[in-house]
């Protein structure tokens, strides 16, 4: 089935008139959709008091739930930011001259600042973490190469 709508030629201005538009296959109800979302979410991140009481179970724990949510948080916002400019750069039309060099490296700084964040709320070294990735990565390309085969296809307990 389909309606019928005018448009706007761009390269000739005219108006292109009971022009056939397909009509989606599936409506969705998003009232029932939101139900399902919610119903399907942690009470931690449902109810104020749940989260509260996830935060003392973890502070129990020795858990250092302040400086590890703000290294999450920041992380991904940093990397986006970082992101935000390769987009522009590699999509957009963005010049890649040296204040937007210089502009990435700083937003990598941001993201450093929020992994030093976790770290400290691991109880792990910088040193350590990039011992682990490389020791993680020589498990998976033991030839030295990359291999899209054992990038997509990972061993038990390869994370």
């Amino acid at each position: 089935m389909s309606k019928v709508v005018d448009l706007f030629d761009p390269d000739t201005g005219a108006t292109l008139e009971n022009v056939p538009v397909a009509e989606p296959k599936v409506s969705v109800d998003y009232n029932r959709y939101f139900d399902f979302v919610n119903e399907v979410t942690s009470d931690a991140s449902r109810y104020t008091d749940s989260f509260i009481e996830r935060i003392g179970e973890l502070q129990d724990q020795g858990v250092d739930v302040q400086r590890l949510l703000t290294a999450g948080v920041g992380i991904g916002a940093e990397g986006g930011e970082f992101t935000e400019i390769v987009k522009k750069i590699c999509f957009q039309g963005k010049p890649y001259n040296e204040a937007n060099r210089e502009h990435m490296i700083v937003e990598l700084g941001d993201v450093m600042w929020y992994v030093a964040q976790a770290c400290m709320a691991l109880g792990v070294s910088l040193d350590d973490i990039v011992i682990r990735n490389v020791n993680k990565l020589s498990a998976r390309y033991p030839e030295g190469a990359f291999e899209v085969v054992r990038s997509e296809n990972r061993r038990e307990g390869d994370i």
